[in-house]
């Protein structure tokens, strides 16, 4: 009985270490260096190269180490398999903390008042007026967000492919939804699967729709936005500003526009964290119920991409 890592550029020495408390006598193996290849039944993966699995020849299933699973069927090799993603709630709520602190940020100003304090400027201002946030994409994270935020007292929409029902949320779905969610929305919340449908979904046209002086928050899916479209759009007061913790390439390359721009805040991925102790637990459960031929828990629906 084995099961593989295949998790590159990270270092795995405590999840290793957990892992053979919940799963003794369990050969765990990394890849690229695995000693008993024929003997792994379920893999790990995470943004694995391609043909990383290919000499694992008795794998039976795949396990996500994080919540999205867009990088792994990115992979033109990865074989037929069901597969699982991380359903933590520590990640709902590490998003939370993200998305209440940046409201905050923007509420507060602080990023007109440190664009002023780099010019050393002293000009007081009241508060930003924020009062009607849309949320994109209505699945677990999303619609955490938009109840969190409705609980609050804000006005919230929301709009997803299939049509909703969230408490104190008003839930679009269709393309003349989202221009409704978005029309009135002084924040919005991006927090879309990645999927063929989704790609550079935030293109010019739908940005277009949104609020003049809107803010942007993208913490789905870096392809998820038209990057051209959203400077434009900066640019010609469309939108005012965007915190963006996401991007097609990282970490984001030092030559990105996105570093310098006054109206853009840049976080590095952080806004949910995988929590290993929540992941090595649902790993765990997944791998004997893959030894005993039952279905995964938090199947991924390929065709639909999550």
């Amino acid at each position: 009985m084995s099961l593989a890592l295949v998790i590159p550029d990270r270092k795995l020495g405590t999840l290793v270490d957990k892992l053979q408390v919940l799963l003794p006598g369990v050969l765990i193996q990394q890849w690229p260096d695995y000693s008993a290849p024929q003997q792994v039944q379920m893999a790990v993966v995470w943004k694995q190269p391609a043909g990383s699995l290919a000499a694992l020849t008795q794998l039976k299933s795949l396990q996500s180490f994080g919540a999205g699973v867009d990088n792994i069927l990115s992979d033109p090799t990865l074989p037929d398999l069901p597969l699982s993603r991380i359903v933590d709630p520590h990640l709902t709520q590490s998003m939370l903390g993200y998305l209440q602190s940046v409201l905050g940020y923007y509420q507060n100003r602080l990023d007109l008042f440190g664009r002023q304090q780099q010019q050393q400027q002293w000009k007081p201002k009241s508060p930003r007026p924020i009062r009607h946030i849309a949320v994109l994409g209505l699945g677990e994270l999303g619609a955490a967000a938009a109840c969190h935020f409705a609980s609050l007292g804000y006005q919230v929409s929301g709009w997803a492919r299939s049509q909703k029902r969230l408490t104190g949320v008003t839930c679009y779905a269709t393309e003349q939804g989202y221009a409704k969610a978005v029309a009135d929305a002084d924040l919005v919340i991006c927090l879309l699967p990645l999927t063929a449908d989704t790609e550079n979904f935030l293109n010019a046209d739908r940005l277009a729709l949104c609020k003049a002086g809107a803010i942007l928050v993208n913490v789905a899916r870096g392809a998820v936005l038209d990057d051209e479209a959203l400077l434009r759009a900066l640019e010609t007061g469309q939108l005012e500003a965007a915190c963006l913790d996401v991007f097609r390439q990282e970490p984001l390359p030092a030559t990105d526009p996105y570093w310098s721009h006054p109206a853009v805040l840049v976080t590095p991925h952080c806004s949910a964290v995988t929590n290993v102790d929540t992941a090595v637990a649902q790993i765990a459960e997944n791998y004997h119920r893959t030894l005993n031929g039952l279905p995964l828990v938090h199947l991924v629906d390929k065709i639909r991409g999550y």
